[in-house]
Protein backbone atom coordinates (compact mmCIF):
# COMPACT_ATOMS: atom_id res chain seq x y z
CA UNK A 1 0.00 0.00 0.00
CA UNK A 2 1.34 3.46 -0.90
CA UNK A 3 1.65 6.10 1.82
CA UNK A 4 0.03 9.52 1.35
CA UNK A 5 3.11 11.14 -0.23
CA UNK A 6 3.60 8.29 -2.66
CA UNK A 7 -0.07 8.38 -3.57
CA UNK A 8 0.00 12.14 -4.08
CA UNK A 9 3.16 11.91 -6.21
CA UNK A 10 1.57 9.23 -8.36
CA UNK A 11 -1.56 11.28 -8.85
CA UNK A 12 0.33 14.49 -9.61
CA UNK A 13 -1.00 16.35 -6.54
CA UNK A 14 2.08 16.09 -4.32
CA UNK A 15 2.42 19.60 -2.79
CA UNK A 16 6.23 19.32 -2.74
CA UNK A 17 6.27 19.75 -6.52
CA UNK A 18 3.32 22.12 -6.83
CA UNK A 19 5.47 24.95 -8.23
CA UNK A 20 7.02 22.75 -10.93
CA UNK A 21 5.73 21.06 -14.08
CA UNK A 22 6.22 17.74 -12.28
CA UNK A 23 8.59 15.83 -10.04
CA UNK A 24 12.13 16.42 -11.35
CA UNK A 25 14.30 13.45 -12.15
CA UNK A 26 17.40 15.31 -11.01
CA UNK A 27 18.14 18.26 -8.74
CA UNK A 28 21.69 19.47 -9.38
CA UNK A 29 23.38 22.08 -7.20
CA UNK A 30 26.57 24.04 -7.80
CA UNK A 31 29.21 24.84 -5.25
CA UNK A 32 30.78 28.30 -5.10
CA UNK A 33 29.45 30.41 -7.96
CA UNK A 34 29.08 34.12 -7.06
CA UNK A 35 31.83 36.74 -7.00
CA UNK A 36 30.48 38.13 -3.73
CA UNK A 37 30.57 34.70 -2.11
CA UNK A 38 34.08 34.10 -3.45
CA UNK A 39 35.19 37.40 -1.89
CA UNK A 40 33.57 36.39 1.39
CA UNK A 41 35.21 32.95 1.33
CA UNK A 42 38.58 34.17 0.10
CA UNK A 43 38.82 31.68 -2.76
CA UNK A 44 37.70 31.42 -6.36
CA UNK A 45 37.10 28.18 -8.27
CA UNK A 46 38.55 27.79 -11.75
CA UNK A 47 35.61 25.70 -12.97
CA UNK A 48 32.07 24.97 -11.78
CA UNK A 49 31.53 21.81 -9.75
CA UNK A 50 28.32 20.16 -8.61
CA UNK A 51 26.47 17.72 -6.39
CA UNK A 52 23.02 16.12 -6.42
CA UNK A 53 20.10 16.67 -4.08
CA UNK A 54 17.18 14.23 -3.84
CA UNK A 55 13.87 15.40 -5.27
CA UNK A 56 12.33 14.35 -1.94
CA UNK A 57 14.07 17.41 -0.42
CA UNK A 58 11.80 19.78 -2.39
CA UNK A 59 9.11 21.78 -0.61
CA UNK A 60 6.56 24.43 -1.62
CA UNK A 61 6.23 27.97 -0.37
CA UNK A 62 4.63 28.19 3.07
CA UNK A 63 6.21 24.93 4.25
CA UNK A 64 8.25 24.43 7.39
CA UNK A 65 11.79 23.10 7.69
CA UNK A 66 12.86 21.18 10.76
CA UNK A 67 16.12 21.87 12.53
CA UNK A 68 16.85 18.41 13.91
CA UNK A 69 17.15 17.88 17.65
CA UNK A 70 20.72 18.20 18.84
CA UNK A 71 21.84 20.50 16.00
CA UNK A 72 22.51 24.23 15.77
CA UNK A 73 23.76 25.22 12.31
CA UNK A 74 20.91 25.17 9.79
CA UNK A 75 21.90 27.68 7.10
CA UNK A 76 19.79 29.24 4.34
CA UNK A 77 21.02 29.98 0.80
CA UNK A 78 18.78 31.92 -1.58
CA UNK A 79 19.30 30.85 -5.19
CA UNK A 80 18.08 31.17 -8.76
CA UNK A 81 16.71 27.81 -9.91
CA UNK A 82 16.53 26.74 -13.54
CA UNK A 83 13.96 24.22 -14.77
CA UNK A 84 14.91 22.39 -17.93
CA UNK A 85 12.30 22.72 -20.68
CA UNK A 86 13.70 20.45 -23.40
CA UNK A 87 16.33 17.72 -23.09
CA UNK A 88 19.93 18.92 -23.37
CA UNK A 89 22.89 16.72 -24.25
CA UNK A 90 26.23 18.20 -25.32
CA UNK A 91 24.66 21.54 -26.18
CA UNK A 92 26.75 24.59 -27.03
CA UNK A 93 27.06 27.63 -24.81
CA UNK A 94 25.16 29.65 -27.40
CA UNK A 95 22.28 27.17 -27.48
CA UNK A 96 22.14 26.26 -23.79
CA UNK A 97 19.58 28.84 -22.65
CA UNK A 98 17.12 27.59 -25.27
CA UNK A 99 16.84 24.38 -23.23
CA UNK A 100 15.79 26.21 -20.06
CA UNK A 101 12.03 26.28 -19.73
CA UNK A 102 11.52 28.24 -16.54
CA UNK A 103 13.25 30.20 -13.80
CA UNK A 104 12.16 30.27 -10.17
CA UNK A 105 13.40 30.85 -6.63
CA UNK A 106 14.93 28.20 -4.37
CA UNK A 107 16.43 27.97 -0.90
CA UNK A 108 19.29 25.48 -0.64
CA UNK A 109 19.24 24.79 3.09
CA UNK A 110 22.17 22.94 4.63
CA UNK A 111 22.88 21.51 8.09
CA UNK A 112 26.52 22.25 8.89
CA UNK A 113 26.39 19.89 11.88
CA UNK A 114 26.49 17.00 9.37
CA UNK A 115 28.83 18.59 6.86
CA UNK A 116 32.03 16.94 8.08
CA UNK A 117 30.35 13.54 8.28
CA UNK A 118 29.28 13.84 4.64
CA UNK A 119 32.88 14.40 3.50
CA UNK A 120 31.75 16.59 0.62
CA UNK A 121 28.83 14.50 -0.64
CA UNK A 122 26.17 16.65 1.10
CA UNK A 123 23.87 13.60 1.21
CA UNK A 124 22.80 14.19 4.81
CA UNK A 125 23.71 17.83 5.29
CA UNK A 126 21.61 19.01 2.32
CA UNK A 127 19.32 16.12 1.45
CA UNK A 128 16.81 16.28 4.28
CA UNK A 129 13.05 16.54 3.78
CA UNK A 130 12.15 20.15 3.08
CA UNK A 131 15.76 21.25 2.52
CA UNK A 132 15.03 22.58 -0.99
CA UNK A 133 12.00 24.90 -0.98
CA UNK A 134 11.22 26.03 -4.53
CA UNK A 135 8.75 28.44 -6.17
CA UNK A 136 6.24 29.91 -5.79
CA UNK A 137 5.84 31.03 -9.45
CA UNK A 138 7.67 30.12 -12.63
CA UNK A 139 9.11 32.73 -14.99
CA UNK A 140 9.21 31.86 -18.69
CA UNK A 141 12.92 31.63 -19.50
CA UNK A 142 12.26 32.90 -23.03
CA UNK A 143 10.95 36.18 -21.66
CA UNK A 144 13.94 37.11 -19.49
CA UNK A 145 17.57 38.04 -20.04
CA UNK A 146 19.42 35.55 -17.83
CA UNK A 147 22.07 38.13 -16.89
CA UNK A 148 19.36 40.48 -15.55
CA UNK A 149 17.91 38.04 -13.01
CA UNK A 150 18.14 39.06 -9.37
CA UNK A 151 17.97 36.94 -6.21
CA UNK A 152 17.12 38.37 -2.80
CA UNK A 153 16.68 36.74 0.61
CA UNK A 154 14.97 38.08 3.73
CA UNK A 155 15.31 36.78 7.28
CA UNK A 156 12.37 37.88 9.43
CA UNK A 157 11.75 40.75 7.03
CA UNK A 158 15.36 41.97 6.91
CA UNK A 159 17.11 41.85 3.52
CA UNK A 160 20.21 39.65 3.94
CA UNK A 161 21.11 38.62 0.38
CA UNK A 162 20.88 40.76 -2.76
CA UNK A 163 22.74 40.00 -5.99
CA UNK A 164 22.16 39.48 -9.69
CA UNK A 165 23.18 36.83 -12.18
CA UNK A 166 25.63 39.42 -13.47
CA UNK A 167 27.65 38.66 -10.33
CA UNK A 168 28.08 35.00 -11.19
CA UNK A 169 31.56 33.63 -11.81
CA UNK A 170 30.01 31.20 -14.32
CA UNK A 171 27.07 32.44 -16.44
CA UNK A 172 23.82 30.50 -16.15
CA UNK A 173 24.10 29.23 -19.72
CA UNK A 174 27.56 27.86 -18.98
CA UNK A 175 26.18 25.71 -16.17
CA UNK A 176 23.62 24.17 -18.51
CA UNK A 177 26.15 23.57 -21.28
CA UNK A 178 28.75 22.16 -18.90
CA UNK A 179 26.36 19.74 -17.21
CA UNK A 180 25.08 18.59 -20.60
CA UNK A 181 28.63 17.43 -21.41
CA UNK A 182 28.33 14.79 -18.71
CA UNK A 183 24.73 13.58 -18.84
CA UNK A 184 21.39 14.36 -20.38
CA UNK A 185 19.47 17.16 -18.72
CA UNK A 186 15.90 15.97 -18.99
CA UNK A 187 12.69 17.95 -19.08
CA UNK A 188 11.81 19.03 -15.55
CA UNK A 189 15.32 18.67 -14.10
CA UNK A 190 16.25 21.49 -11.71
CA UNK A 191 19.59 23.28 -11.49
CA UNK A 192 20.32 25.29 -8.33
CA UNK A 193 22.80 27.93 -9.43
CA UNK A 194 24.52 28.90 -6.17
CA UNK A 195 24.14 31.58 -3.55
CA UNK A 196 25.66 35.05 -3.17
CA UNK A 197 27.21 36.47 -0.01
CA UNK A 198 24.93 36.80 2.99
CA UNK A 199 24.01 33.17 3.66
CA UNK A 200 23.83 32.55 7.39
CA UNK A 201 22.17 30.52 10.15
CA UNK A 202 18.43 30.31 10.74
CA UNK A 203 16.93 29.34 14.10
CA UNK A 204 13.51 27.98 15.05
CA UNK A 205 10.89 30.66 14.60
CA UNK A 206 12.71 32.39 11.74
CA UNK A 207 10.88 33.15 8.50
CA UNK A 208 13.18 32.93 5.48
CA UNK A 209 11.92 34.35 2.16
CA UNK A 210 13.60 34.18 -1.26
CA UNK A 211 12.56 36.01 -4.43
CA UNK A 212 13.91 35.90 -7.97
CA UNK A 213 12.92 38.73 -10.29
CA UNK A 214 13.93 41.05 -13.07
CA UNK A 215 14.21 44.46 -11.37
CA UNK A 216 11.16 46.44 -12.40
CA UNK A 217 9.70 43.42 -14.16
CA UNK A 218 8.53 39.85 -13.63
CA UNK A 219 8.88 38.18 -10.24
CA UNK A 220 8.50 34.70 -8.78
CA UNK A 221 6.99 36.16 -5.65
CA UNK A 222 8.47 35.37 -2.26
CA UNK A 223 9.23 31.75 -1.41
CA UNK A 224 8.50 31.52 2.32
CA UNK A 225 9.85 28.89 4.73
CA UNK A 226 9.51 28.80 8.51
CA UNK A 227 12.10 27.06 10.68
CA UNK A 228 10.77 24.78 13.42
CA UNK A 229 12.54 22.78 16.10
CA UNK A 230 12.69 19.02 15.65
CA UNK A 231 12.07 16.68 18.56
CA UNK A 232 13.64 13.43 17.35
CA UNK A 233 17.38 13.00 17.92
CA UNK A 234 19.72 11.03 15.66
CA UNK A 235 20.44 7.45 16.74
CA UNK A 236 24.14 6.86 17.42
CA UNK A 237 23.59 3.15 16.90
CA UNK A 238 22.67 3.73 13.26
CA UNK A 239 25.21 6.27 12.08
CA UNK A 240 27.44 9.21 12.88
CA UNK A 241 26.06 11.99 15.04
CA UNK A 242 26.05 15.74 14.30
CA UNK A 243 29.18 17.57 15.43
CA UNK A 244 30.30 21.19 15.27
CA UNK A 245 33.35 23.23 16.18
CA UNK A 246 34.31 26.88 15.85
CA UNK A 247 35.43 26.39 12.27
CA UNK A 248 32.06 24.99 11.21
CA UNK A 249 30.30 27.76 13.13
CA UNK A 250 32.35 30.37 11.30
CA UNK A 251 31.52 28.78 7.95
CA UNK A 252 27.80 28.56 8.70
CA UNK A 253 27.40 32.07 10.09
CA UNK A 254 29.67 33.61 7.45
CA UNK A 255 32.37 35.16 9.66
CA UNK A 256 33.99 34.74 13.10
CA UNK A 257 32.26 37.91 14.28
CA UNK A 258 28.81 36.65 13.30
CA UNK A 259 29.53 33.23 14.82
CA UNK A 260 30.92 34.71 18.03
CA UNK A 261 34.15 32.73 17.62
CA UNK A 262 37.71 34.03 17.98
CA UNK A 263 39.16 35.04 14.63
CA UNK A 264 42.34 33.14 15.37
CA UNK A 265 40.35 29.90 15.43
CA UNK A 266 39.87 30.21 11.69
CA UNK A 267 42.40 28.28 9.65
CA UNK A 268 42.31 31.12 7.16
CA UNK A 269 43.50 33.55 9.79
CA UNK A 270 46.33 31.20 10.69
CA UNK A 271 47.47 30.73 7.10
CA UNK A 272 47.15 34.39 6.17
CA UNK A 273 49.06 35.54 9.23
CA UNK A 274 51.83 32.97 8.94
CA UNK A 275 52.27 33.42 5.22
CA UNK A 276 51.92 37.20 5.25
CA UNK A 277 48.91 36.97 2.93
CA UNK A 278 45.82 39.14 3.08
CA UNK A 279 42.74 37.31 4.31
CA UNK A 280 40.95 38.12 1.05
CA UNK A 281 43.23 35.75 -0.84
CA UNK A 282 43.39 32.89 1.65
CA UNK A 283 41.08 30.06 2.47
CA UNK A 284 38.82 31.86 4.93
CA UNK A 285 38.87 28.84 7.16
CA UNK A 286 37.51 26.61 4.46
CA UNK A 287 36.66 23.19 5.78
CA UNK A 288 34.37 21.77 3.18
CA UNK A 289 34.29 24.34 0.43
CA UNK A 290 31.51 26.48 1.40
CA UNK A 291 30.22 27.83 -1.82
CA UNK A 292 26.79 28.52 -3.02
CA UNK A 293 25.64 25.06 -2.23
CA UNK A 294 28.12 24.29 0.43
CA UNK A 295 30.27 21.38 -0.62
CA UNK A 296 33.45 21.25 -2.45
CA UNK A 297 35.48 22.55 -5.32
CA UNK A 298 39.21 22.99 -5.63
CA UNK A 299 40.21 26.41 -4.41
CA UNK A 300 42.31 28.77 -6.46
CA UNK A 301 44.47 30.75 -4.06
CA UNK A 302 46.49 33.78 -4.98
CA UNK A 303 49.90 33.90 -3.32
CA UNK A 304 52.37 36.71 -3.93
CA UNK A 305 55.07 34.18 -3.04
CA UNK A 306 54.30 31.82 -5.92
CA UNK A 307 53.16 33.43 -9.15
CA UNK A 308 52.75 31.27 -12.26
CA UNK A 309 56.06 32.61 -13.58
CA UNK A 310 57.89 31.75 -10.37
CA UNK A 311 56.29 28.32 -10.26
CA UNK A 312 57.59 27.65 -13.78
CA UNK A 313 61.09 28.65 -12.73
CA UNK A 314 61.00 26.36 -9.68
CA UNK A 315 59.73 23.49 -11.79
CA UNK A 316 62.69 23.96 -14.14
CA UNK A 317 65.47 23.97 -11.54
CA UNK A 318 66.59 20.93 -9.50
CA UNK A 319 66.36 20.87 -5.72
CA UNK A 320 70.14 20.46 -5.55
CA UNK A 321 70.56 23.81 -7.29
CA UNK A 322 68.14 25.50 -4.94
CA UNK A 323 69.95 23.99 -1.95
CA UNK A 324 73.26 25.42 -3.16
CA UNK A 325 71.79 28.89 -3.55
CA UNK A 326 70.14 28.85 -0.13
CA UNK A 327 73.41 27.75 1.44
CA UNK A 328 75.16 30.75 -0.17
CA UNK A 329 72.62 32.90 1.63
CA UNK A 330 73.28 31.31 5.00
CA UNK A 331 70.39 28.83 5.00
CA UNK A 332 71.75 25.30 5.35
CA UNK A 333 69.03 23.63 7.45
CA UNK A 334 66.19 23.83 4.94
CA UNK A 335 65.87 20.25 3.67
CA UNK A 336 63.22 17.81 4.86
CA UNK A 337 65.43 14.84 5.55
CA UNK A 338 64.56 11.16 5.51
CA UNK A 339 61.68 11.32 3.02
CA UNK A 340 61.54 9.70 -0.41
CA UNK A 341 59.08 10.21 -3.27
CA UNK A 342 56.44 7.67 -4.19
CA UNK A 343 56.69 9.19 -7.70
CA UNK A 344 60.42 9.78 -8.29
CA UNK A 345 59.86 11.32 -11.71
CA UNK A 346 57.35 13.93 -10.54
CA UNK A 347 58.33 17.47 -9.56
CA UNK A 348 56.69 19.01 -6.51
CA UNK A 349 56.19 22.78 -6.23
CA UNK A 350 53.69 24.44 -3.93
CA UNK A 351 52.84 26.53 -0.88
CA UNK A 352 52.96 24.83 2.52
CA UNK A 353 49.89 24.01 4.57
CA UNK A 354 50.93 22.27 7.77
CA UNK A 355 49.58 19.46 9.96
CA UNK A 356 51.03 18.50 13.35
CA UNK A 357 50.87 15.12 15.07
CA UNK A 358 51.99 14.66 18.68
CA UNK A 359 53.10 11.33 20.22
CA UNK A 360 50.32 8.93 21.15
CA UNK A 361 48.77 9.38 24.57
CA UNK A 362 45.62 7.37 24.89
CA UNK A 363 43.56 9.95 26.76
CA UNK A 364 44.49 12.65 24.23
CA UNK A 365 43.68 10.40 21.30
CA UNK A 366 40.29 9.85 22.90
CA UNK A 367 39.65 13.61 22.94
CA UNK A 368 41.44 14.64 19.73
CA UNK A 369 41.73 11.57 17.51
CA UNK A 370 38.12 10.93 16.58
CA UNK A 371 35.47 12.85 14.70
CA UNK A 372 36.42 15.82 12.58
CA UNK A 373 39.98 15.96 13.85
CA UNK A 374 42.91 18.16 12.80
CA UNK A 375 44.02 15.66 10.17
CA UNK A 376 40.64 15.65 8.43
CA UNK A 377 40.31 19.43 8.70
CA UNK A 378 43.72 19.91 7.10
CA UNK A 379 42.90 17.70 4.13
CA UNK A 380 39.50 19.33 3.70
CA UNK A 381 41.07 22.81 3.78
CA UNK A 382 44.03 22.37 1.42
CA UNK A 383 43.72 24.40 -1.74
CA UNK A 384 44.93 24.32 -5.31
CA UNK A 385 48.72 24.43 -5.62
CA UNK A 386 49.30 23.85 -1.91
CA UNK A 387 51.35 21.13 -0.22
CA UNK A 388 50.29 19.43 3.01
CA UNK A 389 53.42 19.10 5.15
CA UNK A 390 53.02 16.73 8.11
CA UNK A 391 55.04 16.72 11.32
CA UNK A 392 55.25 13.13 12.54
CA UNK A 393 58.59 13.49 14.38
CA UNK A 394 60.25 11.03 12.00
CA UNK A 395 58.10 8.24 13.46
CA UNK A 396 57.28 5.87 10.61
CA UNK A 397 55.75 3.14 12.77
CA UNK A 398 52.24 3.93 11.61
CA UNK A 399 50.52 5.64 8.72
CA UNK A 400 49.97 9.39 8.73
CA UNK A 401 47.70 9.21 5.69
CA UNK A 402 46.15 6.62 3.40
CA UNK A 403 44.49 6.52 0.03
CA UNK A 404 41.25 8.27 1.09
CA UNK A 405 43.10 11.34 2.31
CA UNK A 406 45.37 11.30 -0.73
CA UNK A 407 42.28 11.25 -2.96
CA UNK A 408 40.83 14.15 -0.99
CA UNK A 409 43.97 16.26 -1.42
CA UNK A 410 44.12 15.38 -5.11
CA UNK A 411 40.47 16.34 -5.60
CA UNK A 412 41.11 19.67 -3.90
CA UNK A 413 43.89 20.43 -6.39
CA UNK A 414 46.76 20.10 -3.89
CA UNK A 415 50.26 20.05 -5.36
CA UNK A 416 51.43 17.24 -3.08
CA UNK A 417 51.95 15.81 0.40
CA UNK A 418 55.14 15.57 2.47
CA UNK A 419 55.26 13.55 5.70
CA UNK A 420 58.23 12.52 7.82
CA UNK A 421 56.07 9.64 9.02
CA UNK A 422 54.64 6.58 7.31
CA UNK A 423 52.07 6.08 4.57
CA UNK A 424 49.42 3.41 4.86
CA UNK A 425 48.09 1.62 1.74
CA UNK A 426 51.19 2.83 -0.06
CA UNK A 427 50.35 1.19 -3.41
CA UNK A 428 46.89 2.75 -3.41
CA UNK A 429 48.30 6.15 -2.42
CA UNK A 430 50.81 5.91 -5.25
CA UNK A 431 47.99 5.08 -7.64
CA UNK A 432 46.14 8.31 -6.79
CA UNK A 433 48.78 10.20 -8.75
CA UNK A 434 49.45 13.08 -6.37
CA UNK A 435 53.17 13.56 -5.50
CA UNK A 436 53.83 12.15 -2.01
CA UNK A 437 57.08 12.15 -0.03
CA UNK A 438 57.23 9.84 2.99
CA UNK A 439 59.62 8.20 5.44
CA UNK A 440 58.24 4.82 4.37
CA UNK A 441 55.23 2.52 4.19
CA UNK A 442 53.54 1.04 7.24
CA UNK A 443 50.27 -0.92 7.57
CA UNK A 444 49.20 0.43 10.98
CA UNK A 445 46.61 3.16 11.46
CA UNK A 446 47.38 6.62 12.80
CA UNK A 447 46.38 5.85 16.38
CA UNK A 448 49.25 3.40 16.90
CA UNK A 449 51.76 6.24 17.24
CA UNK A 450 50.16 9.66 16.78
CA UNK A 451 47.48 12.09 17.93
CA UNK A 452 46.34 14.62 15.27
CA UNK A 453 46.77 17.88 17.14
CA UNK A 454 46.76 21.05 15.06
CA UNK A 455 47.08 22.43 11.56
CA UNK A 456 48.27 25.60 9.83
CA UNK A 457 50.87 26.24 12.54
CA UNK A 458 54.67 26.25 12.50
CA UNK A 459 55.91 22.65 12.58
CA UNK A 460 59.09 20.60 12.38
CA UNK A 461 59.31 18.06 9.55
CA UNK A 462 62.34 15.97 8.68
CA UNK A 463 64.61 18.05 10.88
CA UNK A 464 63.67 21.49 9.58
CA UNK A 465 61.07 24.10 10.42
CA UNK A 466 58.12 24.64 8.09
CA UNK A 467 55.65 27.53 8.32
CA UNK A 468 52.36 27.90 6.47
CA UNK A 469 53.14 29.89 3.34
CA UNK A 470 56.68 28.56 2.86
CA UNK A 471 57.56 27.45 -0.67
CA UNK A 472 58.05 23.67 -0.96
CA UNK A 473 60.00 22.11 -3.83
CA UNK A 474 60.72 18.41 -4.26
CA UNK A 475 62.32 16.08 -6.79
CA UNK A 476 64.16 12.74 -6.73
CA UNK A 477 66.89 14.26 -4.51
CA UNK A 478 64.47 15.28 -1.77
CA UNK A 479 62.40 18.21 -0.51
CA UNK A 480 63.54 21.72 0.31
CA UNK A 481 61.82 24.60 2.14
CA UNK A 482 62.29 28.12 0.75
CA UNK A 483 61.31 31.27 2.67
CA UNK A 484 58.77 33.06 0.47
CA UNK A 485 60.73 36.32 0.44
CA UNK A 486 63.76 34.54 -1.09
CA UNK A 487 61.96 32.32 -3.59
CA UNK A 488 62.30 34.54 -6.68
CA UNK A 489 65.92 35.46 -5.98
CA UNK A 490 66.94 31.87 -5.30
CA UNK A 491 65.13 30.53 -8.36
CA UNK A 492 66.79 33.07 -10.68
CA UNK A 493 70.22 32.35 -9.23
CA UNK A 494 69.72 28.59 -9.46
CA UNK A 495 68.63 28.85 -13.11
CA UNK A 496 71.70 30.93 -13.92
CA UNK A 497 73.91 28.37 -12.19
CA UNK A 498 72.23 25.54 -14.09
CA UNK A 499 73.01 27.30 -17.35
CA UNK A 500 76.63 27.68 -16.30
CA UNK A 501 76.90 24.05 -15.18
CA UNK A 502 75.42 22.84 -18.46
CA UNK A 503 78.06 24.82 -20.37
CA UNK A 504 80.83 23.34 -18.20
CA UNK A 505 79.44 19.83 -18.79
CA UNK A 506 79.65 20.39 -22.54
CA UNK A 507 83.30 21.40 -22.26
CA UNK A 508 84.11 18.35 -20.13
CA UNK A 509 82.36 16.14 -22.69
CA UNK A 510 84.59 17.70 -25.34
CA UNK A 511 87.61 16.38 -23.45
CA UNK A 512 88.73 19.40 -21.42
CA UNK A 513 90.17 18.65 -17.93
CA UNK A 514 88.17 19.64 -14.88
CA UNK A 515 90.99 21.61 -13.26
CA UNK A 516 90.36 25.29 -13.85
CA UNK A 517 87.06 24.57 -15.52
CA UNK A 518 85.00 23.44 -12.54
CA UNK A 519 84.84 25.89 -10.91
CA UNK A 520 85.84 28.19 -13.74
CA UNK A 521 89.02 30.19 -13.49
CA UNK A 522 89.39 33.66 -15.03
CA UNK A 523 90.12 32.40 -18.53
CA UNK A 524 87.25 29.95 -18.68
CA UNK A 525 84.90 32.54 -17.15
CA UNK A 526 85.80 35.04 -19.85
CA UNK A 527 85.16 32.44 -22.57
CA UNK A 528 81.79 31.49 -21.03
CA UNK A 529 80.64 35.08 -20.78
CA UNK A 530 81.78 35.83 -24.30
CA UNK A 531 79.83 32.89 -25.73
CA UNK A 532 76.74 33.76 -23.76
CA UNK A 533 77.01 37.37 -24.91
CA UNK A 534 77.14 36.25 -28.54
CA UNK A 535 74.12 33.99 -27.98
CA UNK A 536 72.09 36.95 -26.79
Amino acid sequence: MMDDKASDAASGTDPRFAALPGRPGKVIAIHLSYESRADQRGRRPQHPSYFFKPSSSLAPTGATIERPAGTELLAYEGEIALVIGTPARRVSLADAWNHVGHVTAANDFGLYDLRANDKGSNVRSKGGDGYTPIGPALLDARSVDPASLRVRTWRNGELVQDDTAGGLIFPLSQLVADLSQHFTLETGDVILTGTPAGSSVAVPGDLIEVEVDVPGGASTGRLATTVVQGEVAFDAGLGSLPAVDDLQRTEAWGSPAAAGTPAENSSAASVSSAAGLPASVSSAGEIAPAGGSGADAPAQRISPALTPALRAKLEAVPVAGLSAQLRKRGLDNVTIDGVRPLHPGAKLVGIARTLRFVPLREDLFESHGGGYNAQKRAFDAVGEGEVIVIEARGESGSGTLGDILAIRAHARGAAGIVTDGGVRDADAVTGVGIPVYTAGAHPAVLGRKHVPWDHDVTIGCGGTTVQPGDVIVGDADGVIVIPPALAEEVADAALAQEDEDAWIAQRVAEGHPIDGLFPMNREWRARFEAERGEAR
